[in-house]
Protein backbone atom coordinates (compact mmCIF):
# COMPACT_ATOMS: atom_id res chain seq x y z
CA UNK A 1 0.00 0.00 0.00
CA UNK A 2 1.37 3.51 -1.02
CA UNK A 3 1.38 6.34 1.94
CA UNK A 4 1.17 9.48 0.98
CA UNK A 5 3.34 11.48 3.03
CA UNK A 6 2.39 14.72 4.76
CA UNK A 7 5.74 17.30 5.02
CA UNK A 8 5.65 16.59 8.91
CA UNK A 9 5.92 12.67 8.89
CA UNK A 10 8.19 12.90 6.17
CA UNK A 11 10.75 14.81 8.01
CA UNK A 12 9.89 12.39 10.95
CA UNK A 13 11.22 9.57 8.87
CA UNK A 14 13.72 11.57 8.17
CA UNK A 15 14.90 12.06 11.79
CA UNK A 16 14.01 8.59 12.65
CA UNK A 17 16.34 7.38 9.91
CA UNK A 18 19.45 9.92 10.69
CA UNK A 19 19.62 9.05 14.16
CA UNK A 20 19.39 5.27 13.63
CA UNK A 21 22.30 5.75 11.39
CA UNK A 22 24.16 7.83 13.25
CA UNK A 23 24.02 5.56 16.32
CA UNK A 24 24.70 2.29 14.90
CA UNK A 25 26.12 2.87 11.31
CA UNK A 26 28.45 5.68 12.55
CA UNK A 27 28.73 6.34 16.33
CA UNK A 28 29.39 2.63 17.46
CA UNK A 29 31.82 1.19 14.69
CA UNK A 30 33.81 4.43 15.47
CA UNK A 31 33.70 3.46 19.64
CA UNK A 32 35.04 0.01 18.29
CA UNK A 33 37.64 1.42 16.37
CA UNK A 34 38.78 3.56 19.16
CA UNK A 35 38.83 0.74 22.02
CA UNK A 36 40.41 -1.78 19.37
CA UNK A 37 43.37 1.27 18.69
CA UNK A 38 43.28 1.09 22.59
CA UNK A 39 44.90 -1.71 22.63
CA UNK A 40 48.46 -0.99 20.75
CA UNK A 41 48.49 1.85 23.55
CA UNK A 42 51.06 2.01 26.39
CA UNK A 43 50.88 5.02 28.05
CA UNK A 44 48.43 5.00 30.60
CA UNK A 45 47.36 9.00 30.07
CA UNK A 46 46.57 7.93 26.11
CA UNK A 47 44.93 4.17 27.49
CA UNK A 48 42.93 6.33 29.63
CA UNK A 49 41.54 9.17 27.20
CA UNK A 50 41.13 6.64 24.32
CA UNK A 51 38.96 4.59 26.80
CA UNK A 52 36.78 7.55 27.57
CA UNK A 53 36.80 8.53 24.06
CA UNK A 54 34.79 4.74 24.11
CA UNK A 55 32.71 5.53 26.75
CA UNK A 56 31.29 8.98 25.42
CA UNK A 57 30.63 7.44 21.71
CA UNK A 58 29.14 4.92 23.23
CA UNK A 59 26.95 6.38 25.55
CA UNK A 60 25.91 9.10 22.91
CA UNK A 61 25.19 6.34 20.47
CA UNK A 62 22.77 4.57 22.77
CA UNK A 63 20.72 8.51 23.38
CA UNK A 64 20.34 8.80 19.73
CA UNK A 65 19.39 5.06 18.91
CA UNK A 66 16.82 5.47 22.65
CA UNK A 67 15.50 8.82 20.39
CA UNK A 68 14.91 7.33 17.59
CA UNK A 69 12.93 4.21 19.23
CA UNK A 70 10.66 7.01 20.74
CA UNK A 71 10.45 9.21 17.61
CA UNK A 72 9.03 5.54 16.33
CA UNK A 73 6.85 4.93 18.77
CA UNK A 74 4.82 8.29 18.61
CA UNK A 75 4.67 9.11 15.34
CA UNK A 76 4.58 5.78 13.62
CA UNK A 77 2.29 2.78 13.22
CA UNK A 78 3.85 -0.22 15.68
CA UNK A 79 1.97 -3.03 14.83
CA UNK A 80 5.34 -4.82 14.53
CA UNK A 81 3.96 -6.35 10.89
CA UNK A 82 7.10 -5.58 9.00
CA UNK A 83 11.16 -7.21 8.87
CA UNK A 84 12.01 -3.45 9.85
CA UNK A 85 10.06 -2.82 13.20
CA UNK A 86 10.93 -6.38 14.48
CA UNK A 87 14.56 -6.06 13.80
CA UNK A 88 14.33 -2.82 15.62
CA UNK A 89 12.94 -3.73 18.56
CA UNK A 90 15.38 -6.97 19.13
CA UNK A 91 17.95 -4.32 17.75
CA UNK A 92 16.62 -1.67 20.74
CA UNK A 93 16.77 -4.79 23.26
CA UNK A 94 20.52 -5.78 22.59
CA UNK A 95 21.33 -2.19 22.56
CA UNK A 96 20.22 -1.41 26.67
CA UNK A 97 21.73 -4.59 27.53
CA UNK A 98 25.14 -3.92 26.18
CA UNK A 99 25.59 -1.11 28.52
CA UNK A 100 24.44 -3.29 31.44
CA UNK A 101 27.37 -5.55 30.63
CA UNK A 102 29.89 -3.29 30.23
CA UNK A 103 28.84 -2.01 33.83
CA UNK A 104 28.81 -5.29 35.32
CA UNK A 105 32.57 -5.82 33.95
CA UNK A 106 34.88 -8.14 35.96
CA UNK A 107 38.10 -7.36 37.22
CA UNK A 108 41.32 -8.32 34.73
CA UNK A 109 42.58 -11.66 36.06
CA UNK A 110 39.31 -12.85 37.06
CA UNK A 111 38.46 -16.19 35.09
CA UNK A 112 35.21 -14.80 33.78
CA UNK A 113 36.91 -12.09 32.35
CA UNK A 114 37.33 -13.76 29.04
CA UNK A 115 33.64 -14.85 28.83
CA UNK A 116 33.17 -11.29 29.43
CA UNK A 117 35.13 -9.96 26.82
CA UNK A 118 33.85 -12.45 24.34
CA UNK A 119 29.81 -11.28 25.13
CA UNK A 120 30.77 -7.90 25.42
CA UNK A 121 32.37 -8.09 21.84
CA UNK A 122 29.64 -9.64 20.13
CA UNK A 123 27.00 -8.05 21.52
CA UNK A 124 29.25 -4.52 20.29
CA UNK A 125 29.57 -6.33 17.15
CA UNK A 126 26.01 -7.73 16.54
CA UNK A 127 24.35 -4.56 17.18
CA UNK A 128 26.14 -2.19 14.36
CA UNK A 129 25.65 -5.48 11.83
CA UNK A 130 22.45 -6.06 12.75
CA UNK A 131 21.92 -2.39 13.18
CA UNK A 132 23.17 -1.20 9.49
CA UNK A 133 21.01 -4.16 8.25
CA UNK A 134 17.97 -2.87 9.56
CA UNK A 135 18.56 0.77 8.16
CA UNK A 136 18.79 -0.85 4.54
CA UNK A 137 15.81 -2.77 5.33
CA UNK A 138 13.94 0.38 6.51
CA UNK A 139 15.06 2.01 3.19
CA UNK A 140 13.53 -0.54 1.29
CA UNK A 141 10.08 -0.18 3.72
CA UNK A 142 10.37 3.27 3.21
CA UNK A 143 10.65 2.59 -1.40
CA UNK A 144 7.94 0.13 -0.76
CA UNK A 145 5.63 2.64 1.05
CA UNK A 146 6.00 6.04 -0.70
CA UNK A 147 7.53 4.39 -4.02
CA UNK A 148 10.20 6.79 -3.77
CA UNK A 149 13.70 6.08 -4.95
CA UNK A 150 16.25 5.79 -1.99
CA UNK A 151 19.24 4.43 -4.03
CA UNK A 152 21.01 7.83 -3.70
CA UNK A 153 20.90 7.17 0.12
CA UNK A 154 21.66 3.25 0.00
CA UNK A 155 24.89 3.98 -2.16
CA UNK A 156 25.91 6.41 0.43
CA UNK A 157 25.25 3.90 2.77
CA UNK A 158 27.03 1.09 1.57
CA UNK A 159 30.13 3.58 0.78
CA UNK A 160 30.21 4.62 4.47
CA UNK A 161 29.91 1.15 5.56
CA UNK A 162 33.02 0.12 3.15
CA UNK A 163 35.19 2.82 4.79
CA UNK A 164 34.57 2.36 7.96
CA UNK A 165 34.55 -1.49 7.44
CA UNK A 166 37.89 -1.06 5.47
CA UNK A 167 39.61 1.27 8.43
CA UNK A 168 38.54 -1.52 11.26
CA UNK A 169 40.52 -4.61 9.33
CA UNK A 170 43.38 -1.85 8.36
CA UNK A 171 44.00 -0.47 11.72
CA UNK A 172 45.48 -3.09 13.60
CA UNK A 173 48.24 -3.51 10.95
CA UNK A 174 48.51 -0.28 10.05
CA UNK A 175 51.84 -0.61 12.97
CA UNK A 176 52.88 -3.59 11.38
CA UNK A 177 52.52 -1.76 7.54
CA UNK A 178 54.73 0.99 8.16
CA UNK A 179 57.53 -1.53 9.95
CA UNK A 180 57.70 -3.21 6.69
CA UNK A 181 58.11 0.08 4.71
CA UNK A 182 60.99 1.00 7.21
CA UNK A 183 63.02 -2.53 7.34
CA UNK A 184 62.58 -2.38 3.25
CA UNK A 185 64.34 1.13 2.98
CA UNK A 186 67.14 -0.19 5.35
CA UNK A 187 68.02 -3.82 3.34
CA UNK A 188 68.24 -1.55 0.33
CA UNK A 189 70.76 1.41 0.82
CA UNK A 190 72.82 1.88 -2.08
CA UNK A 191 76.72 2.27 -1.20
CA UNK A 192 79.30 4.87 -2.16
CA UNK A 193 81.21 2.19 -3.68
CA UNK A 194 78.75 0.73 -6.09
CA UNK A 195 77.43 -1.94 -3.92
CA UNK A 196 74.43 -1.81 -1.35
CA UNK A 197 74.07 -2.04 2.69
CA UNK A 198 71.58 -3.97 4.30
CA UNK A 199 70.99 -2.20 7.84
CA UNK A 200 74.74 -1.12 8.55
CA UNK A 201 76.17 -4.31 7.14
CA UNK A 202 78.25 -3.94 3.90
CA UNK A 203 76.82 -6.72 1.09
CA UNK A 204 79.45 -7.61 -1.16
Amino acid sequence: MIVQLTPELSTQITLHAFLLWASVGFLMPVGIIIIRVSHRVHCITKLRALFYAHLIVQTVAILLATAAAVLSVINFDNSFSNTHQRLGAALYALIWIQPVVAVLRPHRGTKIRGVWYLLHWLLGTGVCVLGVANVYVGLRTYRERTSRSVSLWAALLTAEVSIVAVVYLLQDKWEYLMKQARVGDEQVTPSPLGGSHKGSEMVS
